[in-house]
C-alpha cells in the first residue's frame, strides 16, 4: 500500500503537517504500508492538482484547500479559503468518510490534526509535540515581536527559512522526513541543513536590505516591490520590524513559476485589524486566512500582480464595508 501526501509546498506547518499525518498512517497501517510519497503543492488560480495528483493506493491532503476527487482518502485543512470554488463546500458536506477535518479557526493544520487524530482516532505521538508548538507559533505568528521572526535564531525558524526559501525538490522531504523523528535543534543542526542554509540566511539579509530600501509606508500599509530585486520571497515579518506603526503589508514577488502578492496584517499592531485578508485574496482567485493571504499569478503576470497589490493595499487603507 502506497500513501501519498500532498501538502501546502514552501510552508512549514504544511511540512509538519505531512510528517504527522505520515506518522499516524504508518501507525495506522503498519507493515501493509509500503511507502509514502511527499508531493507539495501551491495555491493558484483554477484546480492546483496535477492530473496526477491522487494516484496513490491512499491519497491524503493536508495544510491545503479541498478536493472534490473521489481518490481523495484524507484531509485536513485550516484555510478559510479551502473550497475553491465554493461548491466544493457541498460534496464535503456530503462526505460520510469520517476522514475529512476542516477548521478554519484553528492557528495551525498541524495542531489541528494533532486534536482530530488524539480525540477521533486515539491516537497521539508525544515526542513531535515540539514540532505541533512550533507549527502553532509559525503559522499563527504568535511571536513575541517581529524582531524574533527575522532574526531567525531558532532551530524551528531556521528550517521555516529553509523550507520557504528552497527550489529542490528533494529538500523538503529529507525536512518532512526529519520532523518525523528528529528534534528540531538537531535537525537544523545536520551538516546537509547548514550548509543549504547558510545561502538562505544570506539571501535573508539581502532581502532585508532590498526591503528597506523598497518598502514604502503610507496610512497604515507598507508596500514593498521585491520583483525586480532578484528576491524571489522574503520574510513575511520584515515590514513590521522595519516599519512597527505598520498594519498590514502588501508585497509583490516573483519567481520562474509565478509572479506573487504577498499580504499580511501585523499581529502586534496596537489598532485591531479590521480586514479580512483571505476575503479580500479569493477577489483575486487568491486565498488564505483572515490575517493573512496570497494572490499567485502566471510567471508572466507580473503587470498584473502590480496592479492587484495596489488595489488591496487602497483597500487596506479604506475603512471596512459596515456589515449588511
Amino acid at each position: 500500500m502506497r500513501l501519498k501526501v500532498l501538502y501546502h509546498g514552501n510552508c512549514f506547518d504544511g511540512a509538519a503537517s505531512a510528517a504527522l499525518f505520515s506518522r499516524f498512517l504508518e501507525a495506522r497501517e503498519g507493515s501493509r504500508l509500503s511507502g509514502t510519497a511527499f508531493v507539495p503543492v501551491q495555491h493558484q488560480q483554477g484546480n492546483p492538482f496535477p492530473p496526477d495528483a491522487f494516484d496513490g493506493d491512499v491519497n491524503a491532503v493536508v495544510d491545503f484547500r479541498f478536493s472534490p476527487s473521489p481518490r481523495l482518502d484524507w484531509w485536513f485543512d485550516h484555510h478559510q479559503s479551502a473550497f475553491q470554488p465554493a461548491s466544493d463546500r457541498a460534496a464535503w458536506e456530503a462526505d460520510r468518510s469520517g476522514r475529512k477535518f476542516w477548521d478554519p479557526t484553528a492557528p495551525s493544520d498541524t495542531g489541528f490534526m494533532a486534536r482530530v487524530l488524539a480525540e477521533r482516532f486515539g491516537w497521539s505521538a508525544p515526542e513531535l509535540a515540539e514540532l505541533v508548538r512550533w507549527a502553532e507559533i509559525i503559522d499563527a505568528a504568535a511571536f513575541p515581536s517581529a524582531r524574533v521572526a527575522v532574526r531567525l535564531e531558532e532551530p524551528a525558524l531556521r528550517l521555516m527559512a529553509l523550507l520557504e526559501a528552497t527550489q529542490d525538490p528533494l529538500v523538503p522531504t529529507r525536512v518532512i522526513e526529519g520532523f518525523r523523528t528528529r528534534p528540531l535543534a538537531a535537525l537544523a543542526a545536520e551538516p546537509w541543513v547548514t550548509g543549504l542554509l547558510e545561502p538562505v540566511l544570506e539571501r535573508h539579509r539581502r532581502a532585508v536590505e532590498a526591503y528597506r530600501k523598497a518598502a514604502r509606508l503610507a496610512d497604515g500599509v507598507v508596500e514593498v516591490d521585491l520583483a525586480d530585486a532578484g528576491i524571489a520571497s522574503a520574510n513575511k515579518f520584515i515590514g513590521y520590524d522595519l516599519f512597527p506603526e505598520a498594519r498590514y503589508t502588501v508585497v509583490v514577488s516573483r519567481d520562474p513559476k509565478r509572479a506573487k502578492v504577498s499580504v499580511g496584517s501585523n499581529p502586534w499592531s496596537a489598532v485591531p485589524r479590521s480586514h479580512d485578508i483571505a476575503r479580500i485574496c479569493e477577489r483575486y482567485g487568491g486565498g488564505g486566512h483572515p490575517v493573512v493571504g496570497a494572490v499567485s499569478l502566471p510567471p508572466d503576470g507580473l503587470l498584473d500582480a502590480r496592479r492587484v497589490a495596489r488595489e488591496i493595499a487602497a483597500i487596506l487603507r479604506a475603512p471596512p464595508a459596515p456589515p449588511r
